[in-house]
Protein backbone atom coordinates (compact mmCIF):
# COMPACT_ATOMS: atom_id res chain seq x y z
CA UNK A 1 0.00 0.00 0.00
CA UNK A 2 1.04 3.32 -0.95
CA UNK A 3 -0.08 4.54 2.91
CA UNK A 4 2.92 2.48 4.17
CA UNK A 5 5.18 5.54 3.48
CA UNK A 6 3.13 7.42 6.27
CA UNK A 7 2.36 4.99 8.64
CA UNK A 8 4.84 1.82 9.03
CA UNK A 9 8.15 1.31 11.03
CA UNK A 10 9.80 2.79 13.89
CA UNK A 11 10.40 6.60 11.87
CA UNK A 12 6.50 6.39 11.58
CA UNK A 13 6.09 7.02 15.23
CA UNK A 14 5.16 10.67 14.78
CA UNK A 15 3.05 10.21 12.02
CA UNK A 16 1.25 7.68 13.80
CA UNK A 17 0.66 9.70 16.80
CA UNK A 18 -0.56 12.69 14.34
CA UNK A 19 -3.63 9.82 13.46
CA UNK A 20 -4.11 9.35 16.83
CA UNK A 21 -4.74 12.74 17.68
CA UNK A 22 -7.47 12.74 15.16
CA UNK A 23 -9.25 9.78 17.07
CA UNK A 24 -8.17 6.91 14.21
CA UNK A 25 -7.18 3.79 15.93
CA UNK A 26 -4.31 1.73 15.23
CA UNK A 27 -7.07 -1.14 13.61
CA UNK A 28 -7.72 1.93 11.12
CA UNK A 29 -4.62 2.89 10.15
CA UNK A 30 -3.89 -1.54 9.36
CA UNK A 31 -6.42 -0.76 6.24
CA UNK A 32 -6.01 1.15 2.90
CA UNK A 33 -5.82 4.97 3.55
CA UNK A 34 -8.84 6.26 1.22
CA UNK A 35 -8.82 10.01 0.38
CA UNK A 36 -12.30 11.12 -0.19
CA UNK A 37 -12.25 14.77 -1.94
CA UNK A 38 -15.82 16.58 -1.07
CA UNK A 39 -16.43 20.00 -3.00
CA UNK A 40 -19.48 20.67 -0.58
CA UNK A 41 -20.09 24.30 -0.42
CA UNK A 42 -22.92 27.09 0.44
CA UNK A 43 -22.00 29.00 -3.16
CA UNK A 44 -23.48 26.47 -5.70
CA UNK A 45 -26.94 25.20 -5.64
CA UNK A 46 -25.33 21.86 -7.32
CA UNK A 47 -22.72 21.71 -4.44
CA UNK A 48 -25.03 22.13 -1.30
CA UNK A 49 -25.50 18.48 -0.69
CA UNK A 50 -22.18 16.84 -1.47
CA UNK A 51 -22.03 16.33 2.58
CA UNK A 52 -24.56 13.77 1.83
CA UNK A 53 -23.04 11.88 -0.89
CA UNK A 54 -19.25 12.10 1.03
CA UNK A 55 -21.01 10.84 4.34
CA UNK A 56 -22.33 7.83 1.96
CA UNK A 57 -19.12 7.42 0.05
CA UNK A 58 -17.23 6.87 3.33
CA UNK A 59 -19.73 4.33 4.53
CA UNK A 60 -19.05 2.05 0.95
CA UNK A 61 -15.41 2.52 1.99
CA UNK A 62 -15.69 1.69 5.36
CA UNK A 63 -17.92 -1.35 4.46
CA UNK A 64 -15.10 -2.90 2.08
CA UNK A 65 -12.69 -2.57 4.33
CA UNK A 66 -10.88 0.39 4.09
CA UNK A 67 -10.27 3.92 5.66
CA UNK A 68 -11.94 6.99 4.74
CA UNK A 69 -10.24 10.40 5.14
CA UNK A 70 -12.51 13.47 3.71
CA UNK A 71 -10.37 16.76 2.22
CA UNK A 72 -12.23 19.81 0.21
CA UNK A 73 -11.61 21.19 -2.95
CA UNK A 74 -13.18 24.68 -4.18
CA UNK A 75 -15.93 25.11 -6.56
CA UNK A 76 -17.05 28.63 -7.82
CA UNK A 77 -20.74 28.99 -9.68
CA UNK A 78 -20.43 29.32 -12.99
CA UNK A 79 -24.00 31.08 -12.94
CA UNK A 80 -23.50 33.57 -9.78
CA UNK A 81 -19.83 34.56 -11.72
CA UNK A 82 -21.28 34.89 -15.14
CA UNK A 83 -21.57 38.18 -16.66
CA UNK A 84 -19.06 40.17 -14.35
CA UNK A 85 -14.86 40.08 -13.52
CA UNK A 86 -15.93 36.67 -11.60
CA UNK A 87 -16.27 34.99 -14.60
CA UNK A 88 -12.30 35.48 -15.21
CA UNK A 89 -12.36 32.70 -12.64
CA UNK A 90 -14.11 29.47 -12.83
CA UNK A 91 -11.63 27.94 -16.18
CA UNK A 92 -8.81 29.14 -14.12
CA UNK A 93 -10.69 27.17 -11.15
CA UNK A 94 -10.39 24.31 -12.70
CA UNK A 95 -6.24 23.78 -12.74
CA UNK A 96 -6.78 24.77 -8.54
CA UNK A 97 -8.95 21.67 -8.23
CA UNK A 98 -6.07 19.40 -9.92
CA UNK A 99 -3.14 20.93 -8.54
CA UNK A 100 -4.89 21.14 -4.60
CA UNK A 101 -6.05 16.94 -5.18
CA UNK A 102 -2.55 16.30 -6.20
CA UNK A 103 -0.96 18.06 -3.45
CA UNK A 104 -3.45 16.23 -0.31
CA UNK A 105 -3.26 13.11 -2.12
CA UNK A 106 0.62 12.82 -2.84
CA UNK A 107 1.47 14.38 0.56
CA UNK A 108 -0.59 12.02 2.74
CA UNK A 109 0.12 9.41 0.40
CA UNK A 110 -3.45 7.84 -0.11
CA UNK A 111 -3.97 4.26 -1.58
CA UNK A 112 -7.15 5.74 -3.40
CA UNK A 113 -9.43 8.93 -4.03
CA UNK A 114 -13.43 8.88 -4.17
CA UNK A 115 -13.96 11.94 -6.15
CA UNK A 116 -16.86 14.43 -5.05
CA UNK A 117 -17.84 17.28 -7.81
CA UNK A 118 -20.52 18.20 -9.18
CA UNK A 119 -20.50 21.20 -11.39
CA UNK A 120 -18.53 22.96 -14.16
CA UNK A 121 -14.87 23.16 -14.08
CA UNK A 122 -14.96 20.90 -10.83
CA UNK A 123 -15.68 17.68 -12.57
CA UNK A 124 -12.69 18.63 -15.10
CA UNK A 125 -10.29 19.57 -12.65
CA UNK A 126 -11.12 16.43 -10.42
CA UNK A 127 -10.67 14.09 -13.56
CA UNK A 128 -7.04 15.91 -14.30
CA UNK A 129 -5.90 14.85 -10.77
CA UNK A 130 -7.05 11.78 -10.98
CA UNK A 131 -5.40 11.55 -14.64
CA UNK A 132 -2.14 12.97 -13.25
CA UNK A 133 -2.15 11.19 -9.51
CA UNK A 134 -3.04 7.70 -11.14
CA UNK A 135 -4.27 5.89 -8.10
CA UNK A 136 -7.35 3.70 -8.14
CA UNK A 137 -10.05 6.41 -8.19
CA UNK A 138 -13.80 6.34 -8.87
CA UNK A 139 -15.95 9.89 -9.33
CA UNK A 140 -19.39 10.46 -7.75
CA UNK A 141 -21.45 13.34 -8.27
CA UNK A 142 -24.45 15.04 -6.49
CA UNK A 143 -27.03 14.73 -9.72
CA UNK A 144 -28.84 17.01 -11.75
CA UNK A 145 -31.62 19.51 -10.73
CA UNK A 146 -34.82 19.13 -11.19
CA UNK A 147 -36.34 21.16 -13.62
CA UNK A 148 -38.59 24.07 -12.25
CA UNK A 149 -42.25 24.14 -13.62
CA UNK A 150 -44.53 27.00 -14.43
CA UNK A 151 -47.74 27.19 -16.31
CA UNK A 152 -47.31 23.99 -16.82
CA UNK A 153 -44.19 23.53 -18.49
CA UNK A 154 -40.48 22.48 -17.22
CA UNK A 155 -37.62 25.45 -17.46
CA UNK A 156 -34.30 26.05 -15.97
CA UNK A 157 -31.59 28.70 -15.57
CA UNK A 158 -31.34 29.17 -18.97
CA UNK A 159 -34.68 30.60 -19.05
CA UNK A 160 -33.99 33.05 -16.43
CA UNK A 161 -31.14 33.79 -17.94
CA UNK A 162 -33.48 34.64 -21.49
CA UNK A 163 -36.22 36.21 -19.65
CA UNK A 164 -33.60 38.60 -19.29
CA UNK A 165 -33.71 40.30 -22.66
CA UNK A 166 -37.32 39.57 -23.26
CA UNK A 167 -37.57 41.87 -20.17
CA UNK A 168 -34.94 44.72 -21.57
CA UNK A 169 -36.99 44.36 -25.41
CA UNK A 170 -40.40 45.14 -23.25
CA UNK A 171 -41.72 41.54 -24.17
CA UNK A 172 -42.52 40.99 -20.10
CA UNK A 173 -42.66 42.95 -16.82
CA UNK A 174 -41.39 42.67 -13.55
CA UNK A 175 -43.80 40.82 -11.85
CA UNK A 176 -43.07 37.96 -14.86
CA UNK A 177 -39.48 37.67 -14.39
CA UNK A 178 -39.56 37.64 -10.85
CA UNK A 179 -41.89 34.97 -10.76
CA UNK A 180 -39.49 32.96 -13.60
CA UNK A 181 -36.34 33.65 -11.57
CA UNK A 182 -38.78 32.18 -8.08
CA UNK A 183 -39.73 28.72 -10.16
CA UNK A 184 -36.49 27.84 -12.47
CA UNK A 185 -34.35 26.41 -9.92
CA UNK A 186 -36.00 24.25 -7.33
CA UNK A 187 -33.53 22.29 -5.44
CA UNK A 188 -30.03 21.09 -5.08
CA UNK A 189 -27.75 19.92 -8.07
CA UNK A 190 -26.23 20.70 -11.21
CA UNK A 191 -28.28 22.99 -13.30
CA UNK A 192 -31.08 20.65 -15.11
CA UNK A 193 -30.42 20.99 -19.00
CA UNK A 194 -27.54 19.08 -20.71
CA UNK A 195 -25.38 22.36 -19.80
CA UNK A 196 -21.37 21.83 -19.16
CA UNK A 197 -21.66 20.18 -15.66
CA UNK A 198 -24.38 17.51 -16.71
CA UNK A 199 -22.32 16.81 -19.91
CA UNK A 200 -19.38 15.96 -17.76
CA UNK A 201 -21.13 13.92 -15.42
CA UNK A 202 -22.38 11.98 -18.24
CA UNK A 203 -18.98 11.60 -19.94
CA UNK A 204 -17.46 10.42 -16.81
CA UNK A 205 -19.75 7.62 -16.81
CA UNK A 206 -18.67 7.13 -20.38
CA UNK A 207 -15.17 7.48 -19.79
CA UNK A 208 -15.65 4.22 -17.14
CA UNK A 209 -14.54 6.80 -14.00
CA UNK A 210 -18.06 6.93 -12.92
CA UNK A 211 -20.72 4.55 -11.92
CA UNK A 212 -24.07 3.83 -14.35
CA UNK A 213 -26.59 6.61 -13.15
CA UNK A 214 -23.71 9.09 -12.30
CA UNK A 215 -24.34 11.79 -15.06
CA UNK A 216 -28.76 10.93 -14.88
CA UNK A 217 -30.06 10.43 -11.41
CA UNK A 218 -31.41 13.39 -10.51
CA UNK A 219 -30.59 15.51 -6.93
CA UNK A 220 -33.47 15.17 -5.52
CA UNK A 221 -33.53 11.28 -6.17
CA UNK A 222 -31.43 11.01 -2.56
CA UNK A 223 -32.06 7.15 -1.73
CA UNK A 224 -30.66 6.29 -5.08
CA UNK A 225 -27.92 9.09 -5.07
CA UNK A 226 -26.48 7.97 -1.86
CA UNK A 227 -26.61 4.16 -2.85
CA UNK A 228 -24.58 5.02 -5.85
CA UNK A 229 -22.02 7.06 -3.52
CA UNK A 230 -22.14 4.34 -1.15
CA UNK A 231 -21.37 1.89 -4.33
CA UNK A 232 -18.50 4.38 -5.21
CA UNK A 233 -16.88 3.42 -2.38
CA UNK A 234 -16.99 -0.27 -2.17
CA UNK A 235 -15.74 -0.04 -5.78
CA UNK A 236 -12.92 2.33 -5.36
CA UNK A 237 -11.51 -0.44 -2.39
CA UNK A 238 -12.03 -3.25 -5.17
CA UNK A 239 -9.51 -0.84 -7.36
CA UNK A 240 -7.14 -0.98 -4.96
CA UNK A 241 -6.75 -4.22 -4.16
CA UNK A 242 -6.40 -5.05 -7.87
CA UNK A 243 -4.37 -1.52 -8.65
CA UNK A 244 -6.60 -0.56 -11.42
CA UNK A 245 -5.59 2.86 -12.15
CA UNK A 246 -7.52 5.57 -13.96
CA UNK A 247 -4.80 5.91 -17.28
CA UNK A 248 -5.67 1.66 -16.98
CA UNK A 249 -9.39 2.79 -17.63
CA UNK A 250 -9.08 6.61 -19.57
CA UNK A 251 -7.89 4.70 -22.65
CA UNK A 252 -7.81 6.56 -26.30
CA UNK A 253 -11.00 4.49 -26.93
CA UNK A 254 -12.63 5.38 -23.83
CA UNK A 255 -11.94 9.22 -24.72
CA UNK A 256 -13.45 8.32 -28.29
CA UNK A 257 -16.14 6.39 -26.81
CA UNK A 258 -16.85 10.01 -24.87
CA UNK A 259 -16.59 12.43 -27.84
CA UNK A 260 -18.67 10.12 -29.73
CA UNK A 261 -21.97 9.92 -26.81
CA UNK A 262 -20.77 14.30 -26.60
CA UNK A 263 -22.26 14.12 -30.18
CA UNK A 264 -24.80 11.90 -30.11
CA UNK A 265 -26.42 14.11 -27.17
CA UNK A 266 -25.47 17.64 -27.94
CA UNK A 267 -23.42 18.22 -25.33
CA UNK A 268 -21.77 21.29 -24.26
CA UNK A 269 -19.26 22.92 -26.21
CA UNK A 270 -17.15 23.05 -23.22
CA UNK A 271 -16.26 19.66 -23.82
CA UNK A 272 -13.62 20.76 -26.84
CA UNK A 273 -11.86 22.44 -23.85
CA UNK A 274 -11.73 19.83 -21.08
CA UNK A 275 -11.86 16.01 -22.45
CA UNK A 276 -8.39 17.47 -23.78
CA UNK A 277 -6.70 18.47 -20.86
CA UNK A 278 -8.14 15.33 -19.16
CA UNK A 279 -6.52 13.36 -21.70
CA UNK A 280 -3.32 15.52 -21.68
CA UNK A 281 -2.83 14.39 -18.00
CA UNK A 282 -2.99 10.74 -19.06
CA UNK A 283 -0.43 11.49 -21.89
CA UNK A 284 -2.78 11.54 -24.62
CA UNK A 285 -2.94 14.03 -27.35
CA UNK A 286 -6.76 14.69 -27.72
CA UNK A 287 -6.72 17.25 -31.29
CA UNK A 288 -10.20 18.96 -32.01
CA UNK A 289 -9.74 17.52 -35.80
CA UNK A 290 -10.99 14.14 -33.81
CA UNK A 291 -13.97 15.60 -32.47
CA UNK A 292 -15.36 16.89 -36.12
CA UNK A 293 -14.35 13.48 -37.47
CA UNK A 294 -16.18 11.77 -34.94
CA UNK A 295 -19.00 14.06 -35.51
CA UNK A 296 -19.55 13.02 -39.21
CA UNK A 297 -20.53 9.43 -38.01
CA UNK A 298 -22.31 9.83 -35.08
CA UNK A 299 -26.15 10.62 -35.07
CA UNK A 300 -27.79 13.25 -32.72
CA UNK A 301 -30.22 11.16 -30.70
CA UNK A 302 -31.21 13.82 -28.32
CA UNK A 303 -32.62 17.27 -28.11
CA UNK A 304 -31.81 18.53 -24.69
CA UNK A 305 -32.31 21.83 -23.19
CA UNK A 306 -30.92 24.00 -24.32
CA UNK A 307 -31.64 23.05 -27.78
CA UNK A 308 -34.82 21.46 -27.03
CA UNK A 309 -37.07 21.12 -24.32
CA UNK A 310 -36.16 17.12 -22.65
CA UNK A 311 -33.85 18.02 -19.29
CA UNK A 312 -31.90 15.35 -17.68
CA UNK A 313 -34.36 13.75 -15.61
CA UNK A 314 -36.03 12.93 -19.05
CA UNK A 315 -32.57 11.47 -20.62
CA UNK A 316 -32.67 9.09 -16.94
CA UNK A 317 -36.17 7.89 -17.34
CA UNK A 318 -35.19 7.25 -20.93
CA UNK A 319 -32.58 4.97 -19.75
CA UNK A 320 -29.71 7.31 -19.36
CA UNK A 321 -26.09 7.08 -20.77
CA UNK A 322 -26.40 3.15 -21.06
CA UNK A 323 -28.97 3.74 -23.64
CA UNK A 324 -27.61 6.24 -25.87
CA UNK A 325 -24.15 3.65 -25.79
CA UNK A 326 -26.58 1.05 -26.60
CA UNK A 327 -28.27 2.78 -29.45
CA UNK A 328 -25.00 4.00 -30.88
CA UNK A 329 -23.42 0.53 -30.55
CA UNK A 330 -25.67 -0.40 -33.10
CA UNK A 331 -23.71 1.09 -35.96
CA UNK A 332 -20.50 0.07 -34.34
CA UNK A 333 -18.90 3.26 -32.86
CA UNK A 334 -19.03 2.07 -29.24
CA UNK A 335 -15.82 0.25 -28.22
CA UNK A 336 -17.24 -2.41 -25.75
CA UNK A 337 -13.84 -3.42 -24.36
CA UNK A 338 -13.21 -0.19 -22.43
CA UNK A 339 -13.18 -1.03 -18.70
CA UNK A 340 -14.87 0.99 -16.09
CA UNK A 341 -14.91 1.25 -12.14
CA UNK A 342 -18.07 -0.74 -12.27
CA UNK A 343 -15.29 -3.74 -13.17
CA UNK A 344 -17.40 -4.26 -15.89
CA UNK A 345 -16.53 -3.43 -19.36
CA UNK A 346 -19.07 -0.61 -21.19
CA UNK A 347 -19.71 -3.45 -23.53
CA UNK A 348 -21.50 -5.23 -20.30
CA UNK A 349 -22.47 -2.38 -18.88
CA UNK A 350 -24.64 -1.77 -22.02
CA UNK A 351 -25.41 -5.19 -23.45
CA UNK A 352 -28.83 -5.15 -21.55
CA UNK A 353 -29.56 -0.95 -21.66
CA UNK A 354 -33.10 -0.24 -23.21
CA UNK A 355 -34.49 3.21 -24.91
CA UNK A 356 -37.68 3.93 -22.37
CA UNK A 357 -38.66 7.01 -24.06
CA UNK A 358 -38.86 6.94 -27.79
CA UNK A 359 -39.14 10.60 -27.61
CA UNK A 360 -36.39 11.91 -25.48
CA UNK A 361 -33.88 9.51 -27.23
CA UNK A 362 -34.48 8.49 -30.74
CA UNK A 363 -33.57 6.13 -32.93
CA UNK A 364 -30.20 5.27 -35.28
CA UNK A 365 -33.01 5.58 -37.95
CA UNK A 366 -34.32 8.62 -37.03
CA UNK A 367 -31.94 11.30 -35.42
CA UNK A 368 -32.33 14.83 -35.06
CA UNK A 369 -29.61 14.85 -37.56
CA UNK A 370 -27.26 12.49 -39.12
CA UNK A 371 -24.18 14.21 -37.81
CA UNK A 372 -23.14 15.10 -34.37
CA UNK A 373 -23.91 18.18 -31.90
CA UNK A 374 -20.99 20.08 -32.06
CA UNK A 375 -18.89 21.17 -34.96
CA UNK A 376 -15.08 22.57 -35.23
CA UNK A 377 -14.89 25.34 -37.89
CA UNK A 378 -11.29 26.89 -39.57
CA UNK A 379 -10.99 29.88 -41.68
CA UNK A 380 -9.01 33.34 -41.69
CA UNK A 381 -10.67 33.90 -38.10
CA UNK A 382 -9.67 31.10 -36.95
CA UNK A 383 -6.48 29.28 -38.32
CA UNK A 384 -6.57 26.78 -35.54
CA UNK A 385 -9.89 25.89 -34.48
CA UNK A 386 -13.56 27.82 -33.52
CA UNK A 387 -16.12 25.28 -31.57
CA UNK A 388 -19.66 25.97 -32.14
CA UNK A 389 -22.98 23.90 -30.29
CA UNK A 390 -24.24 23.16 -33.39
CA UNK A 391 -27.24 21.15 -31.88
CA UNK A 392 -28.58 24.27 -30.30
CA UNK A 393 -28.15 26.39 -33.72
CA UNK A 394 -31.42 27.16 -35.53
CA UNK A 395 -30.88 25.75 -39.12
CA UNK A 396 -31.87 29.34 -40.63
CA UNK A 397 -28.07 30.34 -39.25
CA UNK A 398 -25.80 27.49 -40.01
CA UNK A 399 -25.65 29.25 -43.14
CA UNK A 400 -24.95 33.08 -42.54
CA UNK A 401 -23.28 36.26 -42.88
CA UNK A 402 -23.18 39.52 -41.93
CA UNK A 403 -21.27 43.40 -41.06
CA UNK A 404 -19.46 43.18 -37.84
CA UNK A 405 -20.33 44.71 -34.71
CA UNK A 406 -16.90 44.86 -32.71
CA UNK A 407 -16.16 44.56 -28.83
CA UNK A 408 -13.35 44.70 -27.50
CA UNK A 409 -14.76 42.92 -24.01
CA UNK A 410 -18.22 41.27 -22.96
CA UNK A 411 -19.19 44.33 -20.92
CA UNK A 412 -18.75 46.40 -23.80
CA UNK A 413 -21.19 44.16 -25.94
CA UNK A 414 -23.65 43.75 -23.14
CA UNK A 415 -24.23 47.14 -22.57
CA UNK A 416 -24.65 47.62 -26.60
CA UNK A 417 -26.62 44.70 -26.81
CA UNK A 418 -29.14 46.31 -24.00
CA UNK A 419 -28.67 49.93 -25.36
CA UNK A 420 -30.14 48.29 -29.34
CA UNK A 421 -26.90 49.35 -31.06
CA UNK A 422 -26.85 45.05 -32.61
CA UNK A 423 -29.19 45.11 -34.97
CA UNK A 424 -30.89 41.72 -37.22
CA UNK A 425 -28.62 40.47 -39.65
CA UNK A 426 -25.27 41.34 -37.35
CA UNK A 427 -22.37 39.26 -35.98
CA UNK A 428 -21.01 40.30 -32.89
CA UNK A 429 -17.40 39.95 -32.39
CA UNK A 430 -16.15 39.99 -28.82
CA UNK A 431 -12.35 39.57 -28.31
CA UNK A 432 -9.44 39.91 -25.64
CA UNK A 433 -11.67 37.22 -23.80
CA UNK A 434 -9.84 34.34 -24.50
CA UNK A 435 -7.40 31.98 -22.06
CA UNK A 436 -4.87 34.77 -21.94
CA UNK A 437 -6.93 37.99 -23.10
CA UNK A 438 -9.49 37.19 -20.09
CA UNK A 439 -7.68 36.43 -18.81
CA UNK A 440 -9.87 33.36 -17.61
CA UNK A 441 -12.02 32.92 -21.04
CA UNK A 442 -15.46 33.91 -20.11
CA UNK A 443 -18.26 32.24 -21.07
CA UNK A 444 -20.81 34.58 -22.61
CA UNK A 445 -24.15 33.10 -21.51
CA UNK A 446 -25.21 36.92 -20.70
CA UNK A 447 -25.02 38.91 -24.22
CA UNK A 448 -26.27 34.91 -25.69
CA UNK A 449 -29.52 34.66 -23.61
CA UNK A 450 -30.04 38.38 -24.00
CA UNK A 451 -29.87 37.93 -27.51
CA UNK A 452 -32.16 34.91 -27.65
CA UNK A 453 -34.71 37.01 -25.52
CA UNK A 454 -34.89 40.00 -27.91
CA UNK A 455 -35.56 37.53 -30.64
CA UNK A 456 -32.26 36.98 -32.21
CA UNK A 457 -31.23 33.75 -31.30
CA UNK A 458 -32.13 32.81 -35.40
CA UNK A 459 -30.73 36.41 -37.38
CA UNK A 460 -27.41 37.82 -34.98
CA UNK A 461 -24.15 35.86 -34.52
CA UNK A 462 -21.46 35.78 -32.02
CA UNK A 463 -17.97 35.16 -32.56
CA UNK A 464 -15.74 35.69 -29.61
CA UNK A 465 -12.31 33.91 -28.59
CA UNK A 466 -13.94 33.84 -25.15
CA UNK A 467 -16.34 30.84 -24.29
CA UNK A 468 -20.04 30.02 -23.85
CA UNK A 469 -21.79 28.40 -21.65
CA UNK A 470 -23.56 24.64 -21.90
CA UNK A 471 -26.74 26.75 -21.73
CA UNK A 472 -26.50 29.51 -24.78
CA UNK A 473 -27.84 28.78 -27.88
CA UNK A 474 -28.04 30.36 -30.95
CA UNK A 475 -25.26 30.48 -33.72
CA UNK A 476 -22.86 31.54 -31.17
CA UNK A 477 -19.14 30.30 -32.05
CA UNK A 478 -16.12 30.38 -29.49
CA UNK A 479 -13.11 29.41 -28.75
CA UNK A 480 -11.73 31.67 -31.61
CA UNK A 481 -7.79 30.46 -31.61
CA UNK A 482 -5.32 32.27 -31.94
CA UNK A 483 -6.98 34.46 -29.40
CA UNK A 484 -6.64 38.01 -30.24
CA UNK A 485 -4.11 39.07 -27.15
CA UNK A 486 -1.63 36.57 -29.04
CA UNK A 487 -2.22 38.42 -32.52
CA UNK A 488 -5.24 36.07 -33.80
CA UNK A 489 -6.85 37.48 -36.63
CA UNK A 490 -9.81 37.69 -34.68
CA UNK A 491 -7.84 41.17 -33.25
CA UNK A 492 -7.99 42.85 -36.84
CA UNK A 493 -11.77 42.46 -37.45
CA UNK A 494 -13.37 46.08 -38.03
CA UNK A 495 -16.79 47.00 -37.91
CA UNK A 496 -18.72 46.60 -41.15
CA UNK A 497 -16.45 43.69 -42.41
CA UNK A 498 -18.74 40.78 -43.80
CA UNK A 499 -18.41 38.05 -41.80
CA UNK A 500 -19.30 34.49 -43.28
CA UNK A 501 -20.26 31.55 -41.47
CA UNK A 502 -20.56 28.17 -42.86
CA UNK A 503 -21.32 25.38 -40.33
CA UNK A 504 -22.57 22.83 -42.47
CA UNK A 505 -18.82 23.40 -44.52
CA UNK A 506 -17.18 24.19 -40.80
CA UNK A 507 -15.57 27.50 -41.86
CA UNK A 508 -15.48 30.72 -40.45
CA UNK A 509 -14.23 33.90 -42.63
CA UNK A 510 -13.91 37.39 -42.53
CA UNK A 511 -14.51 39.07 -46.27
CA UNK A 512 -10.81 41.01 -46.38
CA UNK A 513 -7.98 40.30 -48.19
CA UNK A 514 -4.59 38.77 -47.03
CA UNK A 515 -2.77 41.63 -47.97
CA UNK A 516 -5.66 43.93 -46.08
CA UNK A 517 -4.98 41.79 -42.85
CA UNK A 518 -1.06 41.70 -42.86
CA UNK A 519 -1.45 45.58 -43.41
CA UNK A 520 -3.97 45.75 -40.52
CA UNK A 521 -1.53 43.65 -38.31
CA UNK A 522 1.20 45.99 -39.23
CA UNK A 523 -0.58 48.53 -37.37
CA UNK A 524 -1.92 46.19 -34.35
CA UNK A 525 -0.76 47.13 -31.04
CA UNK A 526 -1.04 44.14 -28.40
CA UNK A 527 -3.14 46.36 -25.20
CA UNK A 528 -2.42 46.53 -21.68
CA UNK A 529 -2.67 42.67 -19.92
CA UNK A 530 -6.60 42.96 -17.61
CA UNK A 531 -4.77 41.60 -14.51
CA UNK A 532 -1.34 42.41 -13.79
CA UNK A 533 -1.36 40.71 -10.58
CA UNK A 534 -2.65 37.60 -8.30
CA UNK A 535 -3.81 34.09 -9.41
CA UNK A 536 -4.96 35.48 -12.62
CA UNK A 537 -1.83 36.99 -13.77
CA UNK A 538 -0.20 33.94 -13.12
CA UNK A 539 -2.59 31.84 -14.94
CA UNK A 540 -2.36 34.34 -18.34
CA UNK A 541 1.35 33.47 -17.98
CA UNK A 542 1.13 30.01 -18.01
CA UNK A 543 -1.99 29.15 -19.76
CA UNK A 544 -2.11 27.66 -23.73
CA UNK A 545 -4.37 28.05 -26.87
CA UNK A 546 -8.11 26.80 -26.35
CA UNK A 547 -7.33 24.57 -29.58
CA UNK A 548 -5.10 22.53 -26.93
CA UNK A 549 -7.39 22.53 -23.88
CA UNK A 550 -6.34 25.80 -22.58
CA UNK A 551 -3.88 23.42 -20.46
CA UNK A 552 -1.38 25.37 -18.38
CA UNK A 553 2.62 25.05 -19.31
CA UNK A 554 5.11 23.13 -17.87
CA UNK A 555 8.49 25.59 -17.63
CA UNK A 556 10.80 23.40 -20.04
CA UNK A 557 8.05 21.47 -21.94
CA UNK A 558 6.86 22.46 -25.43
Amino acid sequence: MRSTEVKKGSTRAAHRSLFYAMGYTEEELQKPLIGICCAANEIIPGHMHLDTIAQAAKYGVLEAGGTPIEFPAIGICDGIAMGHDGMKYPLASRELVADSIEAVANGHAFDGLVLIPNCDKIVPGMLMAAARLNIPTVVVSGGPMLPGRLHGKDISVSTVFEAAGRFESGQIDACELSEIEHCACPGCGSCSGLFTANTMNCLTEVLGMGLPGNGTIPAAYNGKRIALAKHAGMAVMKLVAENKCPRDIMTMEAFKNAITVDMAIGGSSNTALHLPAIAHEAGIQLPLELFDEISKHTPYLTKLSPGGSHHIIDLNEAGGIPAVMHELDRLNIINKDCQTVSGKTIGEIIEHAEIQRPDVIHSIENPYNKTGGIAVLKGNIAPECSVVKESAVDPSMKVFSGPAKVYNSEDEAIAAICGKEVQSGDVVVIRYEGPKGGPGMREMLNPTSVLAGMGHDKDVALLTDGRFSGATRGACIGHISPEAREGGNIALIENGDIIEINIPNRTLNVKVSDEELAARRAKWVCPEPKVKSGYLARYAALVTSAATGAVLKVPGQD
